[in-house]
This record gives C-alpha cells, sequence and structure tokens, in this order.
C-alpha cells in the first residue's frame, strides 16, 4: 500500500511540476508569438485598443514593404556577410584551441594566458584602438572592417582547447604513424570528434553576427552599410506609429536566431558539458 501511495504522490508531483513548466513555456513564449502575429495584423488592427491577439485580416504586407520599400534586403545581405566572416573565423579558432590542446611549443603557456587575458578587457574598452587600427588601414565604412574585430575571440578559443584537450592523444598519434598529415588529422579526425562544442560555437557565432549593433554603427557612416539590427533601430526612428511594420522587422531579426538554435540545440548541452567522446 505504501509503494503504491509512493507512486501516486510521485506522479501527481510530476503532473504539477509539468504543468507548472507548461504555464512558465506559454508565459515565455508569449511575446515571441504576439509579435509574430502582429507583424500580419493591418495597421488599424495593431493600434486597436483594447487589442485582439489573432489578426481579422491577416496580410504580410509589412514583410513586402520591408524588402522592397525600406531597403531591408540590402541589411540583410549584410549581417549574412560579417555572420559567413564569422564562420571563417570560427574555422581558425578551432585551429588554435586544437594547437593550445594537443602541440607543445615554446611559450604554449604564456600565449593561451594572453588568450584568457582578452576575456578580462571589456569590448567597450578596445573599440578607439581597433577604429584606429581599421582607419590607418583604410577599412572604415566596409563590411570587412565591420566584420574583422570579430573574427577571433578568446572565449571560443578557450573552449576549442578545452574540448579538444579530450581528445585521445593515442589516436592522434596512430594516424600520424598511418602518414596522416596535420591538415587530414584536423579535418578528418579532430574536427568530426568536436562536433558538440562545433554547434556551440556555431550558434554563438551566429547570434553575435547576426545581432552585431554597436561596431556597425560606429565603422559605418553609410547606410548602405548597415546590418539589420542598425537597420531596425532606424527603422524605429523613422516610424512613429506602425506596430505592424515594426514587428514584422523584429521578427526577421529574431525567428532566423530561433532557428539555428532549434537546429543545434541537441548538441549544445553536449558542447557546454566538455564531455569529448560520446
Amino acid at each position: 500500500m505504501s509503494t503504491s501511495t509512493a507512486r501516486a504522490r510521485s506522479r501527481a508531483l510530476t503532473a504539477t511540476i509539468g504543468a507548472a513548466l507548461g504555464v512558465g513555456a506559454l508565459i515565455t513564449a508569449f511575446p515571441f508569438f504576439w509579435m509574430l502575429l502582429t507583424s500580419v495584423k493591418p495597421q488599424r488592427e495593431s493600434i486597436d485598443f483594447p487589442p485582439s491577439i489573432l489578426p481579422q485580416e491577416p496580410t504580410f504586407e509589412w514583410y513586402v514593404r520591408l524588402f522592397t520599400e525600406l531597403d531591408f534586403a540590402r541589411y540583410l545581405g549584410n549581417t549574412v556577410i560579417v555572420v559567413l566572416f564569422g564562420f571563417v573565423g570560427l574555422l581558425l579558432m578551432a585551429m588554435a584551441g586544437y594547437a593550445f590542446a594537443k602541440f607543445d611549443f615554446r611559450g604554449r603557456r604564456w600565449m593561451f594566458f594572453l588568450v584568457l587575458a582578452t576575456m578580462m578587457i571589456p569590448v567597450q574598452v578596445t573599440m578607439i584602438p581597433t577604429y584606429l587600427i581599421l582607419n590607418g588601414m583604410k577599412l572604415t565604412n566596409t563590411l570587412l572592417g565591420i566584420a574583422l574585430p570579430t573574427l577571433v575571440t578568446g572565449f571560443s578559443i578557450f573552449l576549442f582547447r578545452q574540448f579538444m584537450s579530450t581528445i585521445p592523444t593515442e589516436m592522434l598519434e596512430a594516424a600520424r604513424i598511418d602518414g596522416a598529415g596535420e591538415f587530414r588529422i584536423f579535418f578528418r579526425i579532430v574536427l568530426p570528434m568536436s562536433g558538440p562544442i562545433l554547434a556551440v560555437q556555431v550558434v554563438l557565432t551566429f547570434i553575435g553576427g547576426w545581432n552585431s549593433f554597436l561596431w556597425p554603427l560606429i565603422i559605418a557612416s553609410d547606410q548602405k552599410l548597415y546590418t539589420l539590427s542598425v537597420g531596425l533601430a532606424l527603422l524605429n526612428q523613422q516610424l512613429a506609429v506602425n506596430p505592424s511594420l515594426q514587428m514584422a522587422a523584429a521578427s526577421v531579426m529574431v525567428v532566423p536566431i530561433l532557428v539555428v538554435f532549434v537546429v543545434f540545440q541537441r548538441y549544445v548541452i553536449q558542447g557546454f558539458a566538455l564531455s569529448g567522446l560520446k
């Protein structure tokens, strides 16, 4: 009797926790759904009071207007280019992490200490020196100037190094004995085994490039070089009352990030746990 009672209490507790989590998830997700629903409302519905949750006459007019009248296609293209530059940096950071994890060379500890030291410096402190360097290289007001400062980060190198330290050195030595070169070992053995941390870095790199706001605003004086986040801020300044158009622009910003996270979510926990081999 006591066993069945304990099981009933356990099921009741599980159901209660599940219901509480479900309610919390709905509350958390409500602003997101409100944004999507408002983005397809006619303007008169978006400013009605009291507001309605579901659109009475759904329309995709505002998405079309973003890309035909408000230059958001250019902002989207600029943002994609910045993200692609970030993915090139992702490969470079993976190589650096592998070198720090598996190679023994003079000054390795001090160089890794310098990498960690960069994590202690706020980004805002380095903006003026970085701007002066890029200005001297004639890279201000260019997409390359926007993307270069975020190409490599100490935090990502640190994560790659920590993860790749768990890869068995014996496996790499066996590959070298079989005649594999270092690049082949890296691309055929190390990278496939580093899937979880790569997924984490893909998500972080994508979010960082997609949401880049302050640096593009500083380095670019030409509106044609703005990224999506800067274009969204500019839109909010230009239009006083059009919640539907503003929510459509916000949806363009948010939905791709959500899609990327959903695709890679099963790897994220593995990558942060730094578990190494499966």
